[in-house]
């Protein structure tokens, strides 16, 4: 009941936000102003139905540290994406034709925080958080990043392959983010990063959706290398990186014994001896 509480609330915050920034398509600043509307609105429900439903502080969204981590997750997953066009680009899979949109960069940053912080809190916060302490972080871990890789089956341009893509650079990368540092700010800040320079920068598509960047950009070629239609989430080039960021986030979190074992089911018989001591 605690998991589906939580859910319900920030996936109706998330359904909510997602109606409106979709109605104003087009409209750079109210794209804006509604798409960080969603996510402040989601992380202040987030919090509540904690407080409600768990009877604690939810300090995985604690405000101490929060702009250094944020930061940090926004450095790296800029970084980690330029480094996937720029080997793309180099075996001639990427081309910049132009400058893009200014403005239409500034609207994709609030459909992007929107959605970088109601898929955290979903499925990192609550789904990861709460699986995790009955399976253990690697179980859950590979649960939930197949399920986030899943739900992207409904994007256009869908593919079971981009949906296995996803599930293994973003959904147990985040995770072990998650994992490593024990606060939702560095994934919300990582996802952030990747889908603001996937499209906002580089003009190409974030899982199958087209958004204005900064620049114009192209994407040609086997589609092993590019993404194809789906864009380059779908590259191989994203799936490696995405691996070497997930073991080296869960060699972070063993080293700081973040790590959940796997609840150990008692026998009923030992439960009933321990209980007539």
């Amino acid at each position: 009941m605690r998991l589906l509480k939580q859910l319900g609330a920030v996936a109706a915050v998330a359904f909510a936000g997602s109606l409106a920034v979709g109605a104003v398509s087009g409209n750079a600043p109210l794209t804006l102003v509604l798409g960080v509307a969603t996510a402040v609105l989601a992380l202040v429900t987030y919090g509540w139905v904690v407080r409600r439903t768990e009877r604690r502080a939810p300090v995985e969204v604690a405000r101490a540290g929060a702009g250094a981590a944020v930061g940090r997750g926004l450095l790296i997953g800029a970084g980690m994406f330029a480094a996937v066009i720029v080997n793309i680009a180099f075996l001639g899979g990427y081309r910049v034709t132009g400058w893009g949109s200014a403005l239409g960069a500034l609207g994709f940053f609030g459909f992007t925080a929107a959605a970088a912080v109601t898929e955290e809190l979903i499925f990192r916060g609550i789904l990861f958080r709460i699986v995790e302490e009955r399976l253990g972080t690697w179980l859950a871990l590979a649960l939930t990043g197949l399920l986030f890789g899943l739900s992207h089956l409904l994007n256009p341009h869908a593919s079971l392959w981009g949906a296995i893509a996803i599930a293994v650079e973003a959904g147990g990368m985040l995770a072990a983010a998650y994992a490593a540092t024990r606060t939702l700010w560095l994934p919300i800040g990582l996802h952030f990063g990747w889908n603001f320079a996937e499209a906002g920068i580089f003009g190409t598509e974030v899982s199958g959706k087209s958004g204005d960047g900064l620049l114009d950009g192209v994407l040609s070629g086997p589609a092993l290398l590019t993404g194809g239609e789906f864009g380059p989430e779908a590259s191989a080039y994203s799936v490696l990186a995405g691996v070497v960021l997930t073991l080296v986030f869960m060699a972070l979190a063993r080293r700081r014994g973040h790590l959940v074992p796997r609840r150990r089911r008692t026998p009923a018989g030992a439960a009933t001896a321990t209980l007539s001591r």
